[in-house]
C-alpha cells in the first residue's frame, strides 16, 4: 500500500519526485549545516539553515522542499505549504508538497479544494487519497458522494478496515447513528476499530441510541478495571443514564484530521519515526484539541531526542484534558532526559498532588529519584504506588522490584529481600528479579546455593544478557568453582565488552584459575572503561589499581576476606 511506504533516512526522504540537485560546486555553509541538523533530526535547526540558504538560491527546488519538510516535522504546516507552493509554482512536485498543501487547505476547511488535490493523488498513496477525497466531499455538504468514496476506498484490497472505520465516523458526525452502529457491528473485529479512539467511538454512538448498558459492557470489556480518570469519567456518566455526545468527530475537518492520525498510528513500528511524525504534526495542526495527535507528536520527538520540542508539545495538553496526567509524566521524562532533573522533579510532584490516585504517577517519581541514586527519598513514592496497585487488587511485580533496589541500596537488606521475593510471587521467574536477588545474596556471601539456582534460571530466560551470564560467572567464582566459572565470565566479556565491572570480574576468575598475566590484562581494561557515569559503588579503581600492584590474593588477605581456596556460606 502507498501510505506504508517506507521512507528511508530524513535526510534522503526529501528527493521525492525531484529530478533536479544542488550544485555541489555552490553549496553554502547554511546548506551544509542544514543537511548536518537534518541528519541529526533537529528540525528546528535544519529548518533555520535552510531557510538561511534560500536566501542565497531562492528557487532551488531541493531546498525548497528540505525547507518544507522540516518545517513539517516542527508541525508549521502553513509555512510548509507555502514553501511547497513555490515548489510546485517552479513545477517540481512530491509527496512532502502534497502533505504540506492538503494540510494546509484541510485546516483552512477548502474542501473543494481538497477533493480536487486528493483525487487519485499517487504521491499521497490510495489510502490517504481516496479518505480525503471522501471527507472533502462530507466537508462540501454531500454526504452521497462521501459514502461513495468511502465504498470505493472499501473495496480496494486491503483497505477495507479503514474506509469503513472512517465511513463509520462520517455517518455518525452527521447525526446517523444507528448507521454507524450497523457500520460498526457488521466489522467486528476491524484493528481500526479497536484502538482507544474507536472503542470510544462505539461507545459513544451506543450511548446517543439509549443503550448506555451495552456501551457499559463495551468498555468493561476493552478497558477493564483499571482506568484512567477519562475513562472512569465516562464509565460514572453511563452508569448515571447520562446520554454521552459524540465529539470524537464534529466535523468534516475533524474528519481529515482523523486521517493523518489513523496513518500515523498504522505507521507506528513500521516506518521511521521522522515519517510517522509528520502525519502526526500534520492531524495536531489540522485539530489542535485532537489530544491523542499531540501526544504522539511529543512521543516521537522524545523517542528522536528533541526533547525541547516534546515538552512543548506535552505542555499543550490542557489540564483538564484526560490525558493530562499522560502528558505531565512524558513532560518530566523528557524534561529529566534533557538534564533538567530538578524540574523533572517538581512536575512529577506536582501531578501527586492533582492525580494521587493514580499509582504511575508516584512511581515515576520514585523511578526518577532511583535513577538519581536519592534512594531514601524513592521510597515513599514507592509505598504509596504499591498501596494504591494492592488496593485496587492489581499488585505489579516491578514496583515490588525497584522498591527493592532502593532497600537494599540504603542498607534495608530484610525489607529489600521481602520485596524481591514478593515480586517473584507476582512473576515467578522472572529474570530481572532472579539476577538482582540473586546477585546480591552472592555479594552478600550467604545462601549461595539458592543464589545459584536463581542466576541460572535467569540466564536461561535471557542467554543474552551480558550482566545476567556475569552474576551466573560470579557466583560460580563465589562458590570456589573456579574453571566453571571462567567460560561464562568470558561470555559475559562477549556481550558487554566495555563494562568495567564484568572486565574486573573477568580478571578475578582468571587470576583464580592461575591465568595472571590475562587477569592483569582484564583489570587494565576495566580502569580503562571507566567514565563519570560509571558507579563507583560497584566498582572501585582504587581496589583495581591494588590488585595489579600486589595481586589478589594479597588484597583479599588486606581486606580480612577468606582466601581463594574457601568458599563460604553464611546463609
Amino acid at each position: 500500500m502507498g501510505y506504508m511506504t517506507r521512507l528511508p533516512a530524513w535526510v534522503l526522504a526529501i528527493g521525492l519526485g525531484l529530478g533536479t540537485a544542488v550544485n555541489a560546486d555552490t553549496l553554502s555553509g547554511a546548506y551544509l549545516a542544514a543537511n548536518q541538523a537534518a541528519a541529526e533530526a533537529d528540525f528546528t535547526a535544519a529548518a533555520r539553515y535552510y531557510a538561511e540558504a534560500l536566501r542565497s538560491d531562492p528557487t532551488n527546488p531541493q531546498l525548497l522542499e528540505q525547507a518544507a519538510l522540516a518545517q513539517l516535522s516542527l508541525g508549521n504546516i502553513g509555512l510548509a505549504s507555502e514553501f511547497a507552493t513555490q515548489l510546485e509554482d517552479a513545477g517540481h512536485n512530491s509527496q512532502v508538497a502534497d502533505l504540506s498543501i492538503t494540510g494546509a487547505l484541510a485546516r483552512a476547511e477548502e474542501f473543494a479544494a481538497l477533493a480536487e488535490r486528493a483525487d487519485g493523488n499517487q504521491a499521497l498513496g490510495p489510502l490517504t487519497s481516496g479518505l480525503l477525497v471522501a471527507w472533502a466531499r462530507l466537508g462540501e455538504g454531500n454526504v452521497d458522494a462521501a459514502n461513495e468514496a468511502f465504498d470505493a476506498l472499501a473495496a480496494q484490497d486491503g483497505l477495507k478496515g479503514f474506509a469503513l472505520y472512517h465511513k463509520a465516523l462520517a455517518t455518525a458526525s452527521v447525526g446517523n447513528f444507528g448507521g454507524a452502529q450497523e457500520i460498526f457491528e457488521a466489522t467486528e473485529g476491524n484493528p481500526a476499530m479497536m484502538t482507544r479512539r474507536g472503542v470510544l467511538s462505539r461507545i459513544e454512538v451506543l450511548s446517543q441510541l439509549d443503550r448506555n448498558e451495552d456501551a457499559l459492557n463495551f468498555l468493561d470489556a476493552a478497558f477493564g478495571a483499571n482506568l484512567d480518570p477519562g475513562l472512569a469519567a465516562l464509565r460514572d456518566s453511563l452508569v448515571a443514564g447520562d446520554r454521552v455526545p459524540f465529539d470524537i468527530i464534529t466535523s468534516a475537518r475533524d474528519g481529515v484530521a482523523e486521517v493523518y492520525f489513523s496513518i500515523a498510528t498504522a505507521l507506528q513500528n513500521e516506518a521511521e519515526d521522522e515519517y510517522t511524525l509528520i502525519y502526526a504534526t500534520i492531524a495536531d495542526y489540522i485539530r489542535p484539541d485532537h489530544v491523542e495527535a499531540t501526544l504522539m507528536t511529543a512521543n516521537l520527538l522524545d523517542k528522536l531526542e528533541r526533547y525541547d520540542l516534546a515538552i512543548e508539545a506535552y505542555d499543550r495538553v490542557p489540564r483538564d484534558s484526560f490525558a493530562f496526567h499522560i502528558a505531565e509524566l512524558g513532560r518530566a521524562e523528557a524534561l529529566y532526559a534533557a538534564g533538567r532533573v530538578e524540574a523533572s522533579i517538581e512536575t512529577l510532584r506536582q501531578l501527586a498532588e492533582t492525580h494521587g490516585q493514580l499509582s504511575q504517577v508516584h512511581s515515576t517519581l520514585g523511578d526518577i529519584l532511583r535513577r538519581e541514586k536519592r534512594f531514601e527519598d524513592a521510597i515513599a513514592p514507592y509505598d504509596r504506588a504499591i498501596a494504591l496497585d494492592e488496593a485496587a487488587g492489581e499488585p505489579r511485580w516491578f514496583a515490588f522490584y525497584t522498591r527493592g533496589i532502593v532497600q537494599e541500596r540504603v542498607g534495608n537488606w530484610e525489607a529489600a529481600e521481602a520485596d524481591f521475593r514478593r515480586a517473584l510471587d507476582l512473576n515467578p521467574d522472572q529474570p530481572q528479579v532472579l539476577n538482582y536477588l540473586g546477585y546480591s545474596l552472592v555479594e552478600k556471601q550467604i545462601k549461595l546455593d539458592e543464589a545459584l539456582g536463581m542466576i541460572e534460571t535467569a540466564v536461561e530466560k535471557q542467554p543474552n544478557s551480558g550482566y545476567i551470564v556475569d552474576s551466573l560467572g560470579w557466583v560460580l567464582y563465589r562458590l570456589g568453582r573456579y574453571d566453571e566459572a571462567v567460560g561464562h565470565m568470558e561470555r559475559a566479556v562477549e556481550l558487554e565488552a566495555v563494562d568495567p565491572i564484568v572486565n574486573d570480574h573477568l580478571g578475578d576468575v582468571y587470576w583464580a584459575v592461575g591465568r595472571k598475566l590475562e587477569a592483569e590484562f582484564q583489570w587494565r581494561r576495566a580502569l580503562s572503561f571507566i567514565t563519570e557515569d560509571t558507579n563507583l559503588e560497584e566498582v572501585k579503581p582504587d581496589r583495581i589499581r591494588r590488585k595489579l600492584e600486589v595481586g589478589l590474593d594479597a588484597v583479599l588477605e588486606e581486606e580480612g576476606a577468606p582466601p581463594l581456596q574457601v568458599a563460604r556460606d553464611d546463609g
